[in-house]
């Protein structure tokens, strides 16, 4: 069991952070131990096929066999949301001698893996310092290709977790804000204890409070290995469940409703670059009854356009794909007649253009 003790003004200086760092290197386990979290199965798939060139075997080395990380790599966050590239520069600081101890107690008591070695013993400080190069080099790379890609969606998640918690804490003050947060925590006499940890520690805050970051990839409440380290807890965030869930496929319907049949028509459409003269033929009207609804889109940020020549094409833009979804294409059978009338109609001035 691992213990914070946490005084009064610790508790007053309790905060969240979020850490895309801690993501990034708590995701390995997940990488390493499918069966870990099945929730994470489809992340996992779409990753593997991703990594290429990467040094896996030096990646998943860094996660020991009892799941344990090193410390190093996970540094407190001294900001509410630091940037990725500013905590992996922190990390590309640590001492040497620093690097070899957390490297050492995370495989503690089996040795250290073979990618790991220049860390071994009594290794000199050149070949350790290169090895923390190589490790932040490759987290940043691997960062980009499985993380990064879905970090937005991630920090939603991560900030109604905190969102929750923070009132929590407002209502109950720290024995409620503990009390979901795991079965392995609980608040007792002043101190948070961590059970089912390998490593038996008790931390006093002694004035550096107490700093919780929400995680995605946590499976379980997730402290410093070392007794040194402030007094910092990553823990799984509520609604992980909803994350990797694929959204409902548009409904070509309520698209129509939305837009209008004219616009909906169009908007399926212009899944490639068109010129208005095209997009005119395609619909047998004019040019001018295309124009008023190209327009509307435009400005809404439905389509983008790009000047070829004399011509300016338009083509659905990412918020239009989202909007759109496999709409565009079940709308042809519902709405194509009804989208062909309307857009004649506007030609024709028996119905206002809709915004």
């Amino acid at each position: 069991m691992i213990s914070f003790g946490l005084g009064v003004e610790d508790l007053a200086d309790t905060r969240f952070a979020l850490s895309p760092l801690h993501e990034t290197v708590l995701s390995l386990r997940v990488l390493r131990e499918p069966g870990l979290s099945a929730l994470h199965l489809p992340w996992r798939r779409a990753v593997l096929g991703r990594l290429g060139a990467l040094d896996t075997r030096l990646l998943l080395s860094l996660v020991a066999v009892r799941r344990t990380v090193p410390d190093f790599l996970t540094p407190r966050p001294v900001v509410f949301a630091p940037a990725f590239e500013d905590e992996l520069a922190a990390v590309r600081r640590t001492a040497p001698e620093v690097v070899r101890r957390d490297l050492l107690a995370t495989h503690a008591p089996d040795p250290l893996p073979a990618p790991l070695l220049a860390a071994a013993g009594d290794a000199a400080d050149a070949p350790v310092v290169r090895l923390r190069d190589d490790i932040c080099e490759l987290l940043g790379r691997y960062w980009e290709i499985a993380v990064r890609p879905v970090w937005p969606q991630m920090r939603l998640v991560l900030e109604a977790d905190m969102t929750y918690r923070a009132r929590r804490l407002a209502l109950g003050g720290a024995r409620l804000l503990f009390a979901d947060m795991h079965p392995n925590l609980r608040w007792h006499e002043g101190a948070l204890h961590i059970a089912d940890m390998i490593s038996h520690h008790h931390v006093a805050a002694s004035g550096r409070g107490l700093l919780l970051v929400p995680s995605v990839f946590a499976h379980k409440p997730a402290p410093p290995v070392g007794p040194d380290e402030a007094p910092t807890l990553a823990y799984p965030s509520r609604g992980v469940a909803t994350l990797w869930l694929r959204p409902p496929a548009p409904d070509s319907a309520a698209l129509v409703a939305l837009l209008g049949a004219p616009k909906a028509r169009l908007l399926g459409l212009l899944d490639e670059p068109l010129p208005t003269v095209e997009i005119a033929r395609r619909l047998r009207v004019t040019p001018s009854a295309v124009s008023q609804h190209l327009r509307v889109l435009h400005a809404t940020g439905l389509l983008t356009r790009a000047r070829d020549g004399r011509q300016v094409l338009y083509r659905r833009s990412a918020l239009g794909d989202g909007l759109t979804g496999a709409a565009g294409e079940a709308d042809e059978a519902r709405t194509g007649a009804a989208g062909l009338a309307g857009v004649a109609e506007s030609r024709n001035g028996k119905t206002r253009p809709e915004a």
